[in-house]
């Protein structure tokens, strides 16, 4: 049983950044792949980026490409989701998600409550 708890969330202007963080709970947080997904009012949640269980390697969603960088630090259990050149469109909730296979897939095994995220113009 993992437990994952975001934060970092907030409001900020439109090209500002901010750096989302995840805490996952257990001594077994470097055998999941971790990823971060979001949801927009109204839309379906979607995939941000992902991370494999070293963090050798790194995927994002074609929207956040150039712009948001996941790491993760398995010595202190977490996983980072920075965020820069923020756009309008990047207003969601942020969900940190934990995977047992190499990747996170589109439907994780485990679920963080979730952190807002908006951006004003």
């Amino acid at each position: 049983q993992v437990q994952l708890v975001e934060s970092g969330g907030g409001l900020v202007q439109a090209g500002g950044s901010l750096r989302l963080s995840c805490v996952a709970s257990g001594r077994t947080f470097s055998s999941y792949a971790m990823g971060w997904f979001r949801q927009a009012p109204g839309k379906e949640r979607e995939f941000v980026a992902g991370v494999t269980r070293s963090g050798g390697s790194t995927y994002y969603a074609n929207s956040v490409k150039g712009r948001f960088t996941i790491s993760r630090d398995n010595a202190k259990n977490t996983v980072y989701l920075q965020m820069n050149s923020l756009k309008l469109e990047d207003t969601a909730v942020y969900y940190c998600a934990a995977d047992s296979g190499i990747v996170v897939t589109t439907t994780p095994r485990y679920w963080g409550q979730g952190t807002q995220v908006t951006i004003s113009s």
